[in-house]
């Protein structure tokens, strides 16, 4: 198999400094629904500012460069040993480049590595074996302030009055969105996952937010859900950061999971408007970022 270092590292500047285009669309048309003069609208357009500086320098679009995630498709025959060690290096390259900051903190001594490695849980890295000989990375990079106002639910839920149908998922991800205020770098977006157990439904819910926005579920129920949760998450009056507004969620994206009897979670991951997600295809002698 190749060595794919650079071509990792060139992965990992793009997420860092490149806004993706779907992201980037979704935030203009936003600033057209703010009145002009307003605060609402003076955050979109700093944001906008801000995606444009970091691309062309190549710099990070936010301070907090994020936990890294990666997940890799990798035809069979291929050493997953061998792709760990490559994007653990081509990682402590980015960060000494300052792509990325460092990050990775040990929880129990309190000492940051310095090079964004950690254990074998930073970064993140998710393996799937697939057929056909394309090799597939993809990398969110996931900022600490929309990862500390996620939250998940076990329905029935009195609080809010949540039963266990979609009904009561709507009450319990509104009312995350409505906890959450301005504190996940708004506007967001909006990972959710129903069923699985406490584990398996965080996971899920970040694992959804790597399809693209404007992309249609598959599933009818959750497509209609996926809709009416970003309206209605939009007459909050959140708004971007806080400041009141039109725009409190970008978009929210939906999947659902086996479930025990006994259990019925769903948990709900938020994005910030900096919403750093890319890929790279290994195809032959080529290489294809998205």
């Amino acid at each position: 198999m190749p060595d794919l270092t650079d071509e990792i590292l060139e992965l990992i500047r793009r997420t860092s400094s490149d806004l993706p285009a779907d992201v980037e669309k979704r935030l203009r048309a936003s600033v057209e629904k703010e009145a002009p003069g307003s605060a609402a609208r003076g955050a979109l357009e700093t944001i906008l500012k801000n995606v444009e500086l970091s691309r062309q320098n190549s710099t990070p679009i936010c301070q907090d460069t994020g936990t890294p995630i990666f997940y890799v498709k990798y035809p069979e025959g291929w050493s997953t040993r061998k792709l760990r060690a490559q994007i653990r290096t081509a990682l402590a390259e980015a960060t000494k480049r300052s792509y990325m900051r460092p990050n990775a903190v040990d929880a129990i001594y309190d000492k940051n590595s310095g090079n964004n490695l950690g254990g074998d849980d930073f970064p993140y890295i998710h393996f799937d074996e697939v057929e056909g000989d394309e090799l597939t990375i993809e990398l969110m990079l996931k900022g600490g302030g929309c990862e500390n106002i996620g939250a998940q639910y076990s329905l029935p839920d009195s609080r809010v009055g949540a039963g266990r149908d979609l009904a009561g998922v709507r009450k319990v991800v509104l009312d995350a969105v409505q906890k959450a205020q301005g504190q996940g770098c708004a506007p967001g977006i909006l990972g959710v996952a129903i069923g699985g157990d406490r584990g398996s439904s965080y996971l899920a819910s970040k694992e959804v937010l790597f399809e693209k926005m404007g992309s249609l579920n598959a599933d009818p129920k959750l497509a209609a859900l996926e809709t009416q949760l970003a309206e209605e998450a939009n007459t909050l009056g959140i708004g971007p950061m806080g400041f009141g507004g039109q725009t409190t969620v970008l978009d929210t994206k939906i999947t659902g999971l086996s479930r025990l009897p006994a259990s019925y979670f769903v948990s709900v991951s938020y994005m910030c408007w900096a919403y750093r997600r890319r890929k790279m295809v290994v195809r032959e002698n080529e290489v294809i970022y998205d």
